[in-house]
């Protein structure tokens, strides 16, 4: 009599099948003991970005890498408005399954010291790891005199309150760097906050202003010949512009200002799905492709582990916080 051996069901091929490719692709050693049936479902990647800038594209590569890696797919919901911050809400309204994970910015940790909001970001989400963060540097017109961040350091210095800088707006990054840098050397100016770079790199491309802050949203115009980048605000200097120097460098130690951003869940999910979310978007950050998608924007690989991107945002914050203080900025 014939014997037939039967098919072992679809969950547990699903799951070997699952593991062998991880296993595979070096991803995950705890798959069997953490998985659990986990995922059951596509995961929901909240970016609170519209859809189609930099940003949004490089995420969605990354997205899309992980899910390769995961076996399910890893769906991007843009949920833009608020200046980014709708996720921290959104994530913590969620229910802690690691189902659902979001693009972290940096603007969420400030926005809850600036506001009153009902979500507290370094106890409402869990950070799985840090990807990327966003280069700042010092402008100026390409006609300006100033070769060297210290000829606009003495030239402000000598004619108080005369130097007009801009940035993307009161409590920005470049406004906070920007405070830091020249209340440091006691140089009163006359910040003039922009809605966004296109207005910013116009009005400083012009002479309306003389200088200015802002992100990598700069790189056009400075290739254009339009504005002349003295210094940027990293730990260590531009692969795309290697000649010009940090601010760490040239002396000015405590101006490193950069915006980190990672991915966080909301607070309980399990530990070890956190683990295996970590393990699969590492890989993912680091394959060729997503790397060569951060090149496009003018972004490197920033990594860090949960642990680590939890203690950075917590310095951050505090950091932020006696700024934001002196500035008159944090709420009551």
């Amino acid at each position: 009599m014939m014997s037939f051996r039967k098919n072992p069901p679809l969950i547990t091929r699903r799951a070997g099948m699952l593991q062998a490719m991880a296993l595979g692709m070096g991803v995950w050693p705890g798959w069997s003991q953490a998985s659990s049936g986990w995922p059951q479902k596509p995961i929901q990647l909240i970016v609170p970005w519209p859809a189609g800038g930099g940003t949004d594209l490089s995420i969605r590569v990354l997205a899309e890498e992980a899910g390769q890696r995961l076996g399910q797919a890893v769906v991007v919901l843009n949920r833009p408005g608020a200046a980014g911050t709708l996720v921290a809400p959104l994530l913590k309204a969620a229910a802690p399954d690691g189902h659902t994970i979001g693009q972290l910015p940096l603007p969420v940790l400030r926005h809850a010291l600036m506001h009153k909001v009902p979500w507290a970001p370094l106890t409402d989400l869990s950070p799985i790891l840090q990807v990327s963060s966003t280069t700042f540097g010092l402008l100026v017109p390409s006609h300006s005199p100033w070769q060297k961040v210290q000829d606009l350091l003495d030239w402000a210095r000598a004619r108080p309150g005369e130097l007009m800088m801009g940035s993307t707006g009161i409590g920005s990054t470049p406004h906070l760097a920007m405070e830091d840098l020249l209340s440091a050397h006691h140089i009163r100016y006359t910040h003039v906050p922009f809605k966004g770079t296109a207005d910013q790199m116009l009005a400083l491309a012009s002479g309306s202003i003389m200088a200015g802050m802002n992100s990598t949203g700069f790189a056009p115009w400075v290739e254009q010949g339009k504005l002349r980048l003295l210094a940027v605000f990293s730990d260590r200097r531009s692969t795309r512009w290697p000649q010009v120097p940090t601010m760490k460098e040239l002396g000015f130690t405590q101006a490193v200002f950069h915006s980190p951003w990672g991915l966080a869940a909301p607070t309980g999910t399990p530990s070890a799905v956190l683990a295996l979310l970590h393990d699969v978007f590492k890989a993912a950050l680091f394959s060729p492709r997503h790397l060569s998608e951060l090149q496009r924007y003018d972004q490197e690989a920033d990594y860090l582990d949960g642990p680590s991107y939890r203690q950075m945002l917590v310095q951050i914050s505090q950091r932020e916080r006696k700024l934001l203080q002196r500035m008159k900025l944090l709420a009551e």
